[in-house]
């Protein structure tokens, strides 16, 4: 209850927002190879809707119908990444989006599945090469108008 009362009774509409709008694309959307498995492209799924929450290797295994080691060679031959990996892309995917969408960093942790804005923090620089602050400061950077620029 403190968080809404330190950052707007709004919180939960934005973060809802960016959770259920086009924000919040799959992390490999525009990767993906164009013949997925059925079973798992219900990981995907499961996955994308779940992404937030903690995720065993032996849900997402068994959405498959494969023994956990078996899914893993399986994921990772077919996407070029681990499952825990791909976990923590579209993670950082939604923590990009909350932040673009004003929410503090330390609030995004905890809506995004991690344990708290340490452990956000690496692995946002894992994955992005920058802090979530930086990424705040490059967005700020790109937004600005540019001033003290003259055309003749």
């Amino acid at each position: 209850m403190h968080l809404l009362e330190s950052h707007g009774s709004d919180l939960p509409d934005r973060v809802q927002s960016v959770q259920v709008s086009g924000e919040s694309l799959p992390y490999a959307a525009a990767g993906l190879p164009t013949a997925v498995s059925a079973p798992l492209a219900q990981v995907l799924a499961y996955i994308e809707h779940n992404a937030c929450q903690p995720l065993r290797l032996e849900q997402l295994a068994s959405i498959a119908c494969l023994s956990v080691c078996r899914f893993i060679r399986v994921f990772h031959r077919q996407f070029g990444l681990p499952p825990h990996r791909y976990i923590c892309h579209v993670r950082i995917e939604r923590v990009k989006a909350l932040l673009r969408a004003g929410v503090a960093p330390a609030v995004v942790a905890g809506e995004t599945g991690f344990y708290d804005q340490s452990h956000l923090s690496r692995h946002f620089k894992n994955v992005c090469g920058m802090t979530p602050g930086q990424y705040l400061s490059q967005l700020r950077t790109q937004s600005a108008p540019t001033q003290g620029l003259e055309t003749h």
